[in-house]
C-alpha cells in the first residue's frame, strides 16, 4: 500500500493520476477556504494567525507529497493555483499588488518544498551507467 501511495505518478494508470491530482487541488482549495475568512487578506488582522499556520502546514505537506510523486510543474498547479484563484476572487480585484505578492510567496514556497520532495525520491538506475563505466576501464 505504501508503494502505491509513494510511487511516481507517471507509473500509475491515468485515472489514478488525475484522481490524485484532482484530490490535491480540492484539498488545497478547501484548506484555503476553511482557514482564511472570505474577503480577508491572509497576512492581515482579519485572518487568524493559527489558521494561517494550519494553512501553511497543509500546503507544505501537499507540495512535498506532490513534489515527491510528480513532475516539478504539477505541484505548482495542484497546490498553488486553487488558493491563488480563491484569493483573487476574495480580494475582488481591488488589491492586485497584495494578491500578486501573496501568490508569488505561495508559488515560490510550493516550488521550494516540491524540490525538496523530489530530492527524497529513490534514485532510478540508468541502464547506460554500467555500459559507460565498463567501456571506460578497457585498455
Amino acid at each position: 500500500m505504501t508503494e502505491k501511495l509513494l510511487s511516481p505518478l507517471r507509473t500509475r494508470p491515468w485515472p489514478e493520476r488525475w484522481l490524485t491530482r484532482t484530490l490535491g487541488v480540492v484539498l488545497a482549495t478547501a484548506a484555503y477556504a476553511l482557514c482564511v475568512p472570505s474577503g480577508a487578506v491572509p497576512a492581515s488582522d482579519e485572518a487568524d494567525g493559527g489558521a494561517g499556520v494550519v494553512l501553511a502546514v497543509i500546503l507544505v505537506v501537499l507540495a512535498g507529497y506532490f513534489g515527491h510523486r510528480d513532475d516539478l510543474a504539477w505541484p505548482l498547479l495542484v497546490v498553488a493555483v486553487g488558493p491563488a484563484v480563491l484569493m483573487y476572487v476574495s480580494f475582488e480585484a481591488e488589491r492586485p499588488l497584495a494578491w500578486a505578492s501573496a501568490t508569488l510567496v505561495i508559488a515560490a514556497g510550493t516550488l521550494v518544498v516540491a524540490g525538496v520532495g523530489r530530492w527524497f525520491r529513490p534514485r532510478e538506475e540508468d541502464s547506460n551507467d554500467g555500459l559507460l563505466c565498463a567501456a571506460g576501464h578497457r585498455s
